[in-house]
């Protein structure tokens, strides 16, 4: 049986900050932005976005009646949820109008967290080949003002449609993964901005692909000439390049060049957005699909997703015969090119807006939003969203 994506999409914020202005407000070198970091612009997150309405918005284009006839489980993969106990994949349920038989779940362990999600529908659609699995990825990446993590923030949403007999990539067996206990990147339950060890973070980023992709070589005797690409979790559009490189010097400059032009390739939607956490790996795959016009049915793709902490895994999608007629394209680059840049200062002003946590109401009008699926407010410490 064949288990894969039959569909994909996503959805970022309607306004950005441009990073060379940011830079410039930081005092610092533009290119230490553009070229060092790999980032050309980033997601701003209005007070009427969360990880609820983004990952809403990112499906709600995706499903069709038919989509919400099969859909019987909900897997919601994020690091900013918005409740200790309720999974948002039951307020996503409602939003996208699902049925009521339907599982929904939320899975959390950093950027790793939709992979996980993943692999959990491949063994659910194994033994229930009728249904689809909604996967969800939603993330605020946060670092503060003024702080060395604020260019790697950013937001955004990806919206995934597990099943039997995919259309766009069919997601194979062989995969390598690995645990180890790690304290490069946290978030305290008390805290609302994220704690990093940057260069040990890179580290461990860059030592767990080495481990994985190696374990991967071992395990299946395919090498890089067997792939048409690879796409990396891309917490800044620079991570992926610094791991690959090394591993790069050896082979066939065909094969080299080739992987290398796809790796930017797979940037182009990231470099944009910004960081998304759980959903980078599958932007730059989304990325990668939509803006090379040269891949072709039967090519294999690797992915490798790393979730600080740490979890890694290495593993590999076949596409599919006709796969760009699936795609949404078009939509999705509409969204990126209508989206409103806003100064440093309405970014900062953004930024500070906070929603009230002592159980007081709060209203937002929708108007100033362009999404479909917007927070409308707190009542009584309960999220109030609306679907337009």
């Amino acid at each position: 049986m064949k288990i894969g994506i039959d569909k994909i999409g996503f959805y970022a914020p309607h306004m950005y900050v441009d990073m060379v202005k940011l830079a410039e407000a930081r005092g610092d070198d533009p290119l230490k932005y553009t070229k060092g970091i790999g980032q050309d612009e980033m997601a701003v997150t209005p007070i009427t976005q969360d990880t609820v309405t983004m990952a809403a918005n990112a499906a709600h284009q995706l499903i069709d009646d038919k989509d919400r006839e099969q859909i019987d489980y909900v897997i919601f993969g994020t690091e900013t949820g918005i409740d200790h106990s309720k999974s948002a994949a039951i307020y996503v349920s409602r939003l996208l109008g699902l049925k009521k038989q339907v599982r929904a779940v939320e899975t959390k362990q950093a950027c790793y967290g939709t992979t996980a999600a993943i692999q959990l529908a491949k063994g659910y659609i194994a033994l229930n080949p009728e249904s689809k699995v909604l996967i969800l990825a939603s993330d605020i990446a946060r670092y503060g003002l003024a702080t060395p993590g604020e260019v790697t923030q950013g937001s955004g949403a990806v919206a995934i449609l597990l099943s039997q007999d995919p259309r766009i990539m069919t997601l194979e067996k062989e995969t390598t993964f690995q645990t180890e206990d790690s304290m490069d990147f946290w978030r305290p339950i008390y805290s609302d901005v994220a704690f990093v060890d940057g260069k040990y973070s890179n580290d461990r980023y860059i030592d767990f692909f080495a481990d994985l992709w190696g374990e991967y070589k071992e395990k299946t005797k395919r090498d890089f000439a067997d792939f048409a690409a690879l796409c990396f979790h891309l917490p800044y559009t620079r991570m992926g390049e610094k791991a690959l490189k090394p591993h790069l010097e050896n082979v066939a400059e065909s094969v080299a060049n080739q992987l290398t032009e796809r790796y930017k390739t797979s940037t182009t939607y990231n470099r944009l957005v910004g960081n998304i956490y759980t959903g980078s790996l599958y932007l730059s795959l989304l990325s990668l699909i939509e803006n090379d016009d040269n891949l072709a049915a039967g090519d294999r793709i690797g992915m490798f997703s790393y979730g600080s902490g740490s979890v890694g895994e290495f593993f590999t999608g076949i596409l599919e015969e006709g796969y760009q007629d699936h795609l949404n394209t078009a939509n999705h680059k509409a969204l990126l090119a209508n989206r409103k840049e806003v100064t440093i200062k309405e970014y900062e002003a953004e930024f500070l807006k906070e929603l009230p946590t002592d159980g007081s109401t709060v209203e937002y009008s929708g108007d100033n939003d362009p999404a479909d699926i917007y927070l409308a407010g707190i009542t009584e410490h309960m999220r109030q969203y609306k679907n337009k």
